[in-house]
């Protein structure tokens, strides 16, 4: 089949979603006629973009890497440096740059029911220039890190110093001399505030809006021999996996899942840690008043003990306002600053592509829902040949993306492969299967710790949970381990699926008549009277 013949592939997000599902159809298809569009700089996504001091993995790092490519990791848990260089090998290794298109932004895509296909409409970041692009099949892998979430406090426009979002770090700022503000006490915060407060002569103030569980450290820096052993060794890394990934299903199943003895264990464990290692004054203001499971628990990276550093200060006063110079607390205390930094997060309840199907747009089946939903995170009624990864309830608060990226690329791979070999036209989700399929996540999640506190894993913070999954790593596996046709529908798709069934039945009927007649040869040959001593000796292992 020419280039020109072949279906057509658009990815967008060239983050570790989209370089996972890209890899794929070069592995498993052997297929190539895909175009990533990326609007930053280079591969990456989320390691890309988040560069502030600290930043890093909470996830070990030989279950945060590909299956098909290990690693030689110098620590147990990566540092973004190392974690973004590792993605950019992957690409040269695999050969993607050649289908990668940098500082390009998908700006609108619309399904053309006629030509049964997308109309792509594309923007250069850097020069403004507009393009289109056609394609049969569009995977949206641009996840849910992707749009940073600011506050809702007046005045943020009035302040006049410096101000950036932990996901947007500015590398040019000198914080010297400086009185710095940190908003937000979520992983970034704590990984961030231990480097800044390092030079003494940076004044922070940490704003800890709702303090978060934290429990002991977990990252070791590997010797020589350990590195060597993974590198030299088979199957020690990919056995280490293993462990890794039934360690991740354990803490599922004592912190997340249903079991309040358990839960209050992990609870008493997080709160001694805390009071053990935070100044004393502070603990209070540390220990939440929500289940701990309720929001991403959070392993120590130094926060704790740099809260005992005379140049770090902890205010749990809510903001009322900010000010040109400074912020204004509940209290109505006027504290200046020279420079404010957000680690609030991201804006995980909006989708941020602007895609048409073949009755309204992403976000308006979003609204019409109450809120994200897909069948599976990976597909969509009314959205013909379009997928994600990374999709509404498919985070989790426990274990790899990397590996849940992975189980959704092989997904999205058995349900293109039909269309790329032409042999169906469109695939999407029936409506009642993926409504059927989301009254089951969210009776499961309405009985589980995520409904106990406000977090950006529900609609609003308080509202539908959309961005978790109900389960262990391995529920997640089984639930898409295999495409079950009967809840998709599509332009020739029941053919195939019929053409499908009745290959299959062939294939049966002709395993079973092979056996039969072998079976049936075998029992006539030893009742024949004396065949025995002319039958072949080695055969009979004589």
């Amino acid at each position: 089949m020419s280039q020109s013949s072949k279906t057509r592939v658009a990815i967008i997000g060239a983050g570790t979603g989209g370089l996972s599902l890209a890899i794929k159809l070069k592995q498993q298809l052997g297929y190539d006629n895909f175009t990533i569009f990326e609007k930053g700089h280079d591969v990456g996504g989320t390691w890309r973009d988040n560069t502030y001091p600290g930043c890093s993995s909470d996830v070990h790092m030989v279950w945060f890497s590909l299956s098909t490519d290990s690693h030689d990791w110098p620590h147990s848990h990566g540092y973004s440096p190392d974690i973004q260089a590792y993605w950019v090998g992957l690409t040269r290794k695999y050969d993607l740059y050649p289908r990668i298109r940098l500082h390009t932004k998908v700006s609108f895509a619309t399904w053309d029911d006629n030509a049964k296909l997308y109309h792509i409409d594309l923007e250069n970041v850097l020069t403004g220039e507009k393009d289109t692009f056609d394609a049969e099949v569009v995977v949206s892998a641009i996840g849910i890190l992707e749009v940073p979430r600011y506050p809702s406090i007046p005045g943020l426009e009035s302040f006049k110093g410096e101000m950036w979002h932990s996901a947007r770090w500015n590398h040019e700022a000198d914080l010297r001399n400086k009185k710095v503000a940190v908003i937000g006490t979520g992983a970034s915060a704590t990984q961030l505030v231990p480097c800044i407060t390092e030079d003494p002569t940076v004044q922070v103030t940490e704003f800890c809006r709702t303090p978060n569980w934290l429990l002991p450290p977990v990252r070791v820096k590997y010797s020589k021999f350990h590195r060597w052993v993974f590198r030299n060794i088979p199957l020690v890394q990919r056995f280490s996996r293993f462990l890794t990934f039934c360690q991740s299903d354990l803490l599922y199943l004592m912190v997340f899942a249903g079991y309040p003895i358990l839960r209050r264990i992990f609870r008493k464990v997080s709160e001694n840690y805390i009071k053990s290692n935070a100044p004393a004054e502070y603990c209070d203001q540390l220990i939440p008043t929500f289940p701990i499971g309720c929001k991403r628990v959070i392993f120590d990276t130094g926060f704790l003990d740099a809260l005992h550093r005379p140049n770090l200060s902890l205010i749990g006063d809510g903001i009322d306002k900010f000010v040109a110079d400074g912020i204004v607390t509940k209290k109505g205390d006027k504290l200046p600053f020279d420079v404010i930094i957000f680690a609030t997060g991201f804006a995980a309840d909006k989708f941020p592509l602007d895609l048409r199907g073949t009755s309204g747009t992403i976000q308006e089946y979003f609204d019409e829902k109450d809120g994200p939903q897909s069948y599976l995170g990976t597909s969509y009624p009314d959205f013909p040949n379009f997928y994600t990864i990374l999709g509404p309830n498919t985070g989790t608060g426990h274990t790899s993306v990397i590996f849940t990226n992975e189980c959704q690329a092989d997904y999205i791979i058995q349900l293109i492969t039909p269309i790329i070999q032409r042999k169906v036209v469109t695939v999407e989700a029936k409506p009642e299967a993926t409504d059927t399929y989301n009254e089951k996540i969210q009776k499961r999640l309405s009985a589980s710790v995520f409904t106990g506190c406000h977090s950006w894993y529900r609609v609003g913070g308080t509202g539908k949970i959309t961005n978790i999954f109900p389960g262990p790593t391995i529920l997640f596996w089984l639930w898409l381990r295999k495409v079950n046709w009967d809840d998709y529908t599509g332009l020739g798709l029941e053919g195939w699926i019929e053409r499908r069934r009745i290959s299959r039945r062939k294939k049966i009927l002709t395993l079973a008549l092979a056996v039969i007649l072998i079976g049936s040869g075998a029992c006539f040959m030893f009742r024949i009277p004396g065949i025995s001593k002319y039958l072949p000796r080695w055969k009979l292992g004589y």
